[in-house]
């Protein structure tokens, strides 16, 4: 695990998973950017982190903006200079107003899909291709994709799995999984590590905070991930357990 203190940015970390991965960090002894769609609220998430002694500072960071992107890309080389570890968690189930029932594949809104995937997908790669400039800056830069294992190919073929069939949530951590392993090809010989990770069911926002898992647990995986060592691995898929299905 890296020890010397790293500079890292957690997109969607003013609550739930990324708040905790946030907290976990800072208590490393880190430095770590909240990224979040709201300004205020990173900034108040933050403001407790620090409180409990940590150095964290807020972005204002919606994925699905390329310009709000750039403009937290900037942020960040102008205040640190580069980045260590882009935690890219932030992620939906569902459309904002709707539920996960308008993904049924009878009767799917392409839409409610679309803007699933805007978040899930296309928003990683937007934050990615913005912040890999400041991570080139950075000694042992990492990436970490918080995915699902819901997505995983082995489960979806499943007829037993009692995961939900969602033509958006689902197929966007396969993709996401997916994508990471084309960051992690592409960038091998430059020395950044790319991995994706799975938190479990956790209670969030994100399904109505029915998981069964704490926040608290659903962040090791990620934390993990993000100060491996320089030797660590690239391109894998893993858990509190080890390595996921793909």
């Amino acid at each position: 695990m890296q020890n010397d203190p790293m500079i890292m940015l957690v997109t969607g970390g003013n609550k739930g998973i990324g708040r905790e991965i946030a907290a976990q960090l800072a208590h490393l002894g880190h430095t770590v950017v909240i990224g979040a769609r709201s300004q205020a609220r990173g900034e108040a998430a933050a403001a407790e982190l620090r409180s409990a002694g940590g150095a964290v500072s807020a972005v204002a960071l919606d994925v699905t903006d390329p310009a709000s992107v750039a403009a937290a890309a900037e942020a960040v080389r102008r205040d640190f200079g580069r980045l260590d570890a882009l935690i890219n968690n932030a992620g939906i189930s569902h459309q904002p107003g709707a539920d996960i029932a308008g993904q049924s594949p009878r009767s799917a809104d392409v839409d409610h899909v679309r803007s699933v995937f805007e978040t899930n997908v296309f928003g990683v790669i937007t934050v990615t291709s913005a912040f890999l400039p400041l991570l080139r800056r950075s000694p042992a830069p990492r990436i970490v994709n918080v995915s699902s294992r819901a997505g995983s190919l082995a489960a979806i073929s499943d007829f037993g799995n009692t995961d939900p069939v969602a033509l958006g949530y689902v197929p966007s951590k396969t993709a996401l999984t997916a994508v990471t392993m084309m960051y992690a090809r592409d960038l091998v010989h430059d020395g950044i590590l790319v991995n994706a990770v799975c938190p479990g069911f956790v209670a969030t926002d994100l399904n109505n905070h029915r998981g069964v898992r704490t926040p608290v647990q659903g962040a090791a995986s990620a934390v993990r991930m993000a100060t491996i060592g320089a030797d660590g691995p690239t391109g894998t898929f893993t858990d509190d357990d080890g390595p996921v299905a793909w």
